[in-house]
């Protein structure tokens, strides 16, 4: 995948700045171009409580307010980095009805911030895991906080041989072969059938002019996202590289996953497809 369009997607939580910066980074270093939306088209007391239109009108002003305070830093950033003349930020009123997913599969990936934590933000935010469900393109999850120099120069695959790591893995081969790069192939537990020669996934990128370390780990009660956390801090990776969920969301959503705990708690961002 050959990066030149970017979404970043702003839900309206506080990490937003991290998130910007970060796509910023990004699209400054593939000379890509940056389109900037506000996502999520109402807020949990619109589609809940009863409000008065007075309230209404209070409450629409606050948010326009906002979305115009996250514009003028997404100007601030663009221009800082020398890049305004291929970046842009859609206001509500040229979204229109469209969907978050439907935009975002014109681009090539998506840029946003950790999921809401809370329970009322659940209304105006995509989560993304959905966002990458429903686009069917690749998410990039910046941590709230998070700060680096530059972008990441060790990243961290999560290996288990299924569609979905094997999807991940073939959208972030541009990240991957952009030199130099260290990569760590992560295994958890014994889930890999044994390949014959030189059909195994390290000869793949070592075909592609990248050399991978294949780091096996063995389960042992401990829950899988835990371990690739983990591993990601014990080796110094600054970006993992993931599958989405390959069961129901209800159930992941229901029950915890993978994908659904690492994209809350890790320090460092997950690129993920499903």
């Amino acid at each position: 995948m050959t990066i030149k369009n970017i979404l970043l997607a702003h839900t309206g939580s506080a990490g937003f700045p991290h998130s910007l910066r970060h796509a910023v980074k990004v699209a400054k270093r593939h000379e890509a171009w940056l389109t900037g939306i506000y996502g999520g088209p109402s807020s949990y007391f619109d589609q809940v409580l009863g409000l008065t239109e007075d309230l209404h009108d209070k409450l629409k002003t606050v948010r326009a307010a906002k979305i115009e305070g996250s514009r003028e830093l997404f100007q601030q950033e663009v221009e800082a980095a020398g890049i305004e003349n291929r970046a842009r930020f859609l206001m509500p009123e040229v979204i229109g009805k469209l969907s978050l997913a439907e935009i975002a599969r014109n681009f090539d990936f998506i840029v946003t911030g950790y999921p809401p934590k809370l329970p009322t933000d659940e209304y105006r935010a995509v989560s993304p895991d959905v966002m990458a469900l429903q686009s069917g393109r690749p998410v990039l999850v910046v941590p709230d906080d998070y700060i680096s120099e530059g972008l990441a120069n060790h990243v961290l695959v999560a290996w288990d041989g299924k569609r979905a790591s094997a999807r991940a893995l073939s959208d972030a081969m541009t990240v991957l072969e952009d030199a130099p790069k260290k990569v760590s192939i992560l295994t958890v537990g014994d889930v890999l059938h044994e390949m014959p020669t030189g059909t195994d996934i390290v000869t793949h990128l070592e075909r592609h002019g990248i050399q991978a370390e294949h780091i096996l780990r063995p389960k042992a009660g401990r829950k899988i996202a835990e371990i690739i956390e983990t591993t990601a801090s014990e080796i110094g990776a600054q970006l993992i590289v993931m599958g989405a969920y390959e069961h129901s969301k209800f159930s992941q959503d229901l029950f915890g996953g993978v994908t659904h705990h690492v994209i809350r708690t890790a320090k460092v961002p997950v690129f993920m497809s499903h």
